[in-house]
C-alpha cells in the first residue's frame, strides 16, 4: 500500500482558491474555535457555473469570505448548485445564504438533509430533556452534567457551532448517483458512522475523491452514540464503510474536510481501522472489572477533558461499547443506582492482550 503523502505544503490564503487537479479548486474557511482552525472547502468547475462543496460555520466572517471568492475568483461565473456532505454546522452553515443569493439548487442526502432540519433553529433539546438525563446517568456523569450542557448549548451559537435553518428544499443525494460537472461524472459514495449518510464525491477520471469527514488524513472522526439515538452502533457502521472504501484506488487524491489533500487512502484506512480495534481491545481488558462508560474515558483520552470534550469522548466510549456488545465480548448491566456497568465476557480475552498505542490526547469536534 502506499504511504501517506502531502502533494501540498500548507492551506489556501483565506480569501484564495488553489487548483488541485484540472477543474477542482481548494479553499478553506475559518472555524469558531477549539482545536481546528479551518475547514476545507471545495469548487467544482461547470461549464457555465461553479458547484460548491460544503460552506463553513455560519459566522460573518465566513459569509464575508465567501462574497469575496464570490467577487474575485469565479471568473464571472455564478455558483449552479451547492452540495452539502453531511449535516454538521461546519458544513452546512452558509448553505442557506449560497443558495439563496444564486437561487440555484441544494444538494444532500435525504438523512442528512432531515437530521439538520431536526436540529436547526435550536440546540437539541434531546440533551436537556428527560432522555437526556437517563443517558448520561446511566453512561456514569454526576446529576448536573446536564446543566454545564445546557450551559454548553446556550453559549455555542457564539462559535457558529449551533445549528442555522436549511434551505427550504433539496435534491436527494443517493449512493451510486452520478452528477455530470465539466463534462466529468463524480460518483456519490454514501460513509456512515460519523453522521447518517456522508455523501463523498470520486471522479475516476481524476481519480480525486472529496471525502468530507468520512476519511481524515491526521485526526480520527468522531463516532458517537448520542441520546437522540441511545442505543445505536454507529461504530459498525463507521468500520463497514472504511471497509469499503479500501477499494478507492491507493493513487487517488484524497480532499479532506480537515488538515491536507494527501494520497495513500487504503493505508490511512486501515491504520484508522486498526486503531479503534486497539481501542476496543484496551476497553476490554479494563472491562475485566465492570465499569461505566465515563470510567473509560482515562483509557480512550489522556488529558483532562471540558465539558463539550467530555460529551463527544463518552459519545465515543459508548460507541465502542456498542460494537464490542454486538460482537457479544462485552455485557451490560443496569445496576441499583441507574448506571449502566460494562463486563468483558470474552474467554478468550487474554489470547488477544497486546501492548496498546495508549489513549488518545482527546476527541476532535469534526
Amino acid at each position: 500500500m502506499q504511504e501517506i503523502t502531502y502533494p501540498h505544503e500548507a492551506h489556501p490564503t483565506a480569501g484564495t482558491t488553489v487548483e488541485v487537479a484540472p477543474g477542482v479548486r481548494w479553499l478553506t474557511m475559518p472555524m469558531g474555535g477549539g482545536s481546528l482552525s479551518h475547514i476545507n472547502l471545495y469548487l467544482l468547475e461547470d461549464d457555465d457555473g461553479w458547484w460548491v462543496v460544503d460552506t463553513g460555520l455560519a459566522l460573518q466572517s465566513v459569509h464575508d469570505l465567501w462574497h469575496e471568492i464570490f467577487a474575485k475568483e469565479l471568473g464571472g461565473k455564478p455558483v449552479r448548485g451547492v452540495i452539502c456532505t453531511h449535516f454538521h454546522p461546519d458544513h452546512t452553515g452558509q448553505a442557506g445564504m449560497i443558495t439563496d443569493h444564486f437561487r440555484c439548487n441544494f444538494y444532500m442526502t435525504r438523512g442528512e438533509y432531515y437530521q439538520a432540519r431536526a436540529f436547526s433553529g435550536g440546540p437539541g433539546s434531546s440533551h436537556s430533556s428527560w432522555r437526556g438525563l437517563e443517558f448520561y446517568k446511566r453512561a456514569g456523569m454526576p446529576d448536573d452534567y446536564v446543566e454545564q450542557l445546557q450551559s454548553l448549548w446556550q453559549h455555542r451559537s457564539k462559535d457558529g457551532m449551533s445549528m442555522q435553518e436549511m434551505p427550504s428544499g433539496f435534491v436527494a443525494l443517493r449512493h451510486g448517483d452520478e452528477l455530470t460537472i465539466g463534462g466529468r461524472t463524480w460518483r456519490v459514495a454514501v460513509g456512515r458512522g460519523h453522521s447518517p449518510e456522508h455523501a463523498c464525491l470520486y471522479c475516476a477520471e481524476l481519480r480525486v475523491l472529496l471525502s468530507g469527514d468520512q476519511i481524515l488524513p491526521v485526526i480520527t472522526s468522531n463516532v458517537s452514540v448520542h441520546p437522540t439515538e441511545p442505543e445505536s452502533n454507529p461504530l459498525n457502521l463507521w468500520m463497514k464503510s472504511c471497509d469499503a472504501f479500501l477499494r478507492t484506488p491507493d493513487d487517488t487524491l484524497i480532499l479532506p474536510a480537515h488538515n491536507l489533500p494527501f494520497y495513500g487512502v487504503r493505508t490511512r484506512l486501515r491504520d484508522l481501522m486498526d486503531h479503534h480495534e486497539d481501542r476496543m481491545l484496551a476497553i476490554e481488558e479494563a472491562c475485566v472489572t465492570p465499569q461505566t462508560a465515563k470510567d473509560l474515558l482515562p483509557v480512550l483520552f489522556s488529558r483532562k477533558l471540558d465539558p463539550r470534550q467530555m460529551m463527544m469522548a463518552l459519545g465515543e466510549a459508548i460507541a465502542h461499547l456498542h460494537l464490542l456488545m454486538h460482537r457479544n465480548r462485552i455485557e451490560r448491566r443496569l445496576g441499583e443506582d441507574g448506571r449502566y456497568r460494562f463486563r468483558s465476557i470474552d474467554p478468550k480475552l487474554s489470547r488477544r492482550s497486546h501492548p496498546h498505542a495508549g489513549p488518545s490526547a482527546e476527541p476532535q469536534l469534526v
